[in-house]
């Protein structure tokens, strides 16, 4: 007579045969095993700098930084604290890295549709543009933008691409809205138009279901989002006010000032990344199958409809992948502005370990910044893959 396993064995046996529980048995012991790690070589090392009289901890981060910072998003004077002035950095980091990506989405995408193009011309004009872009070293692009930037002309002979945009060697000067409660009141008026924009998409989806037809809320949309903002400013004491960069003396006043350094980190960062992009963009186009263009052609749609329609919407679950790891190596790569000195976060990291000698203290929190930043940008696209893979199904 074979011998009957005691049901609690049998009951292990079948929960460590799940895989899901033994995914999340193997990645509690790796997150132990590093944890383990990580705080053995912290206990070796903080027991040797304070055998040698240093301080330990983290206490210099509430002492006056007495350094200034050439630019920063945030308020911040040599008056404040350590904690401030790393802050400072990274808010700093932080705008590079969302300006960047955003630019670089914009270009990637029509770049990489221009690389298709039938258009000889225009397709081996973007093709040269990306074997340069992805072939030449960061850092060397980070210094030829910045020795441009610097050998611009003066403030006096600035260059205007357009009405009140000036590029000089001080940098770039745009208009800017003069922060009041207009402004503030027209910001309400845009998120209303964004929650009623998604009530009226929930709305749309639900009819859909139930009958058959897609109601049109895109005029509506559009009526929401222009009429919100315009009765929010109208409400509010204050009109919304354009602050217009203006020439006095030998310097602008007024508008936003962007240094030449926040120009040439943001341009470098931009035309290498691009190069990247555009080829993601292009390879997740041609994956999609031709007869896919032939069904959109044979119902008549013009060029402009099918890829934006149809031919996008199915590149994308190939396309966003990679753009995510190109949007985390923006964020790392922005680390090179110490090179030409922008004060981002590793900059002003540097400086304050040469005050403070708290390199070991310094280095984990930049490194846990850094960390953050580049999860946060993967738990985002991996939302927005899901997204699309949702829509597919």
């Amino acid at each position: 007579m074979t011998p009957v396993a005691p049901a609690r064995s049998r009951d292990l046996a079948s929960l460590w045969n799940d895989i899901g529980v033994r995914k999340v048995a193997f990645q509690a012991v790796l997150v132990a095993c590093v944890a383990a790690i990580v705080f053995i070589l912290w206990w070796n090392a903080s027991g040797n700098i304070a055998r040698r009289g240093l301080e330990v901890g983290f206490a210099f981060l509430s002492k006056t930084a007495n350094f200034a910072i050439g630019e920063s998003v945030i308020s911040y004077s040599p008056a404040d604290t350590y904690a401030r002035a790393l802050l400072a950095g990274l808010s700093n980091t932080v705008v590079i890295a969302i300006s960047g990506c955003l630019l670089t989405t914009v270009f990637g995408v029509l770049f990489g549709i221009l690389r298709l193009s039938p258009n000889p011309f225009l397709s081996r004009l973007v093709g040269v543009y990306v074997e340069i872009g992805r072939n030449v070293p960061l850092l060397l692009q980070l210094f030829f933008w910045y020795s441009l930037c610097t050998r611009l002309n003066g403030p006096r002979q600035a260059t205007s691409p357009l009405p009140g945009v000036f590029l000089s060697n001080r940098g770039l000067r745009l208009p800017s809205f003069v922060a009041n409660d207009g402004l503030l009141f027209a910001a309400l008026g845009f998120f209303f138009a964004g929650i009623v924009w998604l009530v009226l998409r929930a709305w749309a989806r639900r009819l859909q279901e139930r009958t058959g037809q897609r109601p049109r809320i895109m005029p509506w949309g559009l009526a929401v989002l222009v009429l919100a903002p315009l009765a929010g400013a109208h409400l509010a004491t204050n009109p919304i006010a354009v602050d217009m960069p203006e020439l006095q003396g030998f310097n602008f006043v007024g508008g936003q000032e962007f240094s030449p350094e926040f120009v040439a980190l943001l341009f470098g960062l931009v035309f290498y990344t691009t190069a990247f992009v555009t080829e993601i963009v292009r390879g997740g186009i041609q994956s999609v199958s031709k007869g896919q263009w032939e069904a959109a052609r044979s119902l008549g749609l013009p060029a402009g409809s099918i890829m934006r329609l149809v031919i996008l919407p199915q590149a994308m679950r190939t396309i966003i992948p990679p753009l995510a790891s190109q949007y985390i190596n923006l964020t790392k790569n922005s680390s090179l502005a110490v090179a030409i000195g922008f004060p981002d976060l590793i900059n002003i990291s540097n400086t304050v370990i040469n005050q403070t000698g708290q390199a070991l203290e310094v280095i984990f929190i930049f490194m846990g910044s850094y960390l953050a930043v580049n999860l946060l940008i993967s738990a985002l696209m991996n939302r927005l893959n899901a997204a699309f893979l949702a829509k597919e199904g």
